[in-house]
């Protein structure tokens, strides 16, 4: 079986809803996954934007969502989870706001792509104190046994 991510509220390579944007209520999607690879240890989930801040003139990733150490038994989280509401053991680092959470689509200008991956590792991660990307990805090398992605798109309205 195949590592894969998906969400009820927008199809792969198709535009997220505004609600989870910030030009809705800004609250997180739903994400369900089937396929975790054998030997899983914990899931981390990254949201990104590559095409930040003009999709025509790309000058950075922008990360939305950082979680890691989710249990491999859980398959998924629901719409609008809050903190208390991660699966135990799940921890979270900073997204580019610089604060934990979601923070949802809010593309300056043109229509942007936002992926989320998630990544199966063979270990648990030490606390890294809410770390950004990097550092995520950093502890994460040599440990990655698979990844799943779910891309949706945003253009804001006005």
């Amino acid at each position: 079986m195949s590592f894969t991510l998906g969400s009820p509220a927008f199809a792969h390579r198709q535009p997220i809803p505004a609600e989870y944007t910030c030009e809705g209520e800004d609250v997180s999607p739903a994400l369900a996954w089937t396929g975790v690879p054998a030997g899983t240890k914990s899931l981390a989930l990254i949201v990104l934007d590559p095409d930040a801040p003009d999709p025509e003139a790309p000058r950075m990733i922008w990360v939305h969502w950082i979680l890691y150490n989710l249990p491999p038994g859980v398959s998924e989280l629901p719409r609008d989870v809050s903190r208390a509401a991660l699966p135990p053991g799940t921890l979270e680092g900073k997204n580019d706001w610089k604060r934990t959470g979601y923070g949802g689509p809010c593309p300056p200008i043109g229509r942007h792509r936002y992926f989320h991956r998630l990544y199966a590792l063979d270990t648990i991660l030490p606390d890294l104190h809410q770390p950004a990307k990097p550092e995520l990805l950093a502890a994460m090398e040599g440990h990655v046994l698979g990844q799943a992605e779910l891309v949706g798109t945003y253009q804001k309205s006005g």
